[in-house]
């Protein structure tokens, strides 16, 4: 599909790729790299912008809105194949269905973008994850091969925009696979099981890493953990320190082998007690920065200073509260973009009940006051 913008470019000197790496190493730019998370699955029904203009998923979005370009690749980095997605019962306006992680969830028939309510896993004792592990997380399935080459084409060193590459999972997946009670018995009840898992995921995504590292000049670094909930981190700080950031310092040390220093991870919550663990590891960003089960993102730059950047950060309940208040918190961000180090956006998907009007107004406020040059 064509997506026709429906505003112009935000004026620049610099490319989008020098724009990024500049502004993620405190360095002066023409003016803020512009990008957002994307938005729910609600937001393309109930949006008249997006309805009216065909706009029906997150890919479109970044090109109607006309958002600098940014790109990221990953590989085969995690379980496959995954298990038979099939329905085990249903329930009024629900249906009981396991999942490809061999999850056992109750989910809405309409599609809803809510929560699952998880009843079980498939994966719960050491056998459980003997067995597999041999059938799912083979490292010499061909799915985890890469086209080097056709990589390569999709992406030339002479691109205009930042490409990323994708460090997978050290234990965020593995939350997923046995949900957040299962892992945490699995801390105390089998260490060696859990501790297995997170050294699976580790030699995976390295397995990936030594393929493309070296191929193609990658920008930044990415990765996923969602471990994290309103009260600070769902796994105990022991076993976070002494087997996650292990794995970690592994994967950084090949990435900055290569020269990339910038290494951001998507954790919602309250990430603070792990940042000490993040930073020596070589995880330097945080991606999207969710303010209210944390703090504002000028606490976190302002206490660790220069060794820190984040990505998002713009209270997503306060879009929803109308012009005065998005102008308020805009305001408020005003000292990080000028010091750089720090992208401002959605801190995560923007919701439905923010109205298309003030989302655009939104737009409009955050160029008037980032990206004019």
């Amino acid at each position: 599909m064509t997506v026709t913008p429906c505003r112009s470019k935000w004026k620049g000197t610099m490319t989008d790729r020098e724009r990024f790496n500049r502004q993620m190493h405190y360095q002066s730019v023409d003016r803020c790299f512009n990008m957002e998370f994307g938005y729910w699955d609600e937001n393309f029904h109930e949006w008249d912008l997006f309805v009216d203009n065909g706009i029906t998923n997150n890919g479109q979005a970044d090109q109607f809105f006309n958002f600098d370009r940014i790109g990221n690749v990953g590989g085969c980095v995690w379980i496959h194949p995954g298990f038979e997605t099939k329905v085990l019962e249903d329930r009024e306006d629900r249906q009981l269905i396991v999942d490809s992680s061999g999850l056992i969830k109750e989910v809405l028939k309409d599609g809803g973008d809510t929560i699952p309510h998880y009843v079980g896993a498939t994966i719960k004792t050491p056998d459980d994850w003997r067995r597999e592990k041999e059938i799912r997380f083979n490292r010499a399935h061909p799915a985890r091969k890469i086209d080097v080459a056709a990589l390569k084409r999709a992406h030339p060193p002479t691109r205009d925009y930042p490409l990323g590459v994708g460090c997978g999972s050290m234990i965020g997946r593995i939350r997923d696979m046995l949900t957040f009670e299962g892992v945490a018995f699995a801390i105390y009840d089998y260490p060696d099981m859990l501790e297995d898992m997170v050294e699976t995921a580790c030699l995976l995504v390295e397995d990936y890493l030594d393929q493309v590292l070296g191929e193609i000049d990658f920008d930044y670094a990415s990765g996923w953990e969602d471990i994290c909930f309103n009260h600070g981190p769902i796994v105990s700080l022991d076993f976070f320190t002494q087997v996650v950031v292990p794995r970690y310092k592994r994967i950084g040390a090949k990435l900055h082998a290569h020269g990339i220093d910038v290494w951001y991870t998507d954790c919602d919550g309250d990430v603070r007690p792990l940042m000490p663990g993040f930073l020596e590891a070589g995880i330097n960003c945080l991606f999207p920065y969710e303010v209210n089960s944390c703090c504002h993102p000028v606490e976190l730059l302002e206490e660790y200073g220069k060794d820190l950047r984040i990505m998002g950060g713009v209270d997503k309940m306060e879009l929803g509260k109308g012009r005065e208040a998005i102008k308020v918190y805009l305001e408020t961000l005003v000292p990080i973009v000028e010091r750089g180090g720090y992208i401002p956006f959605c801190d995560h998907r923007c919701p439905p009940n923010v109205l298309p009007s003030d989302y655009l107004y939104y737009l409009d406020l955050k160029e008037k006051m980032f990206g004019m040059i």
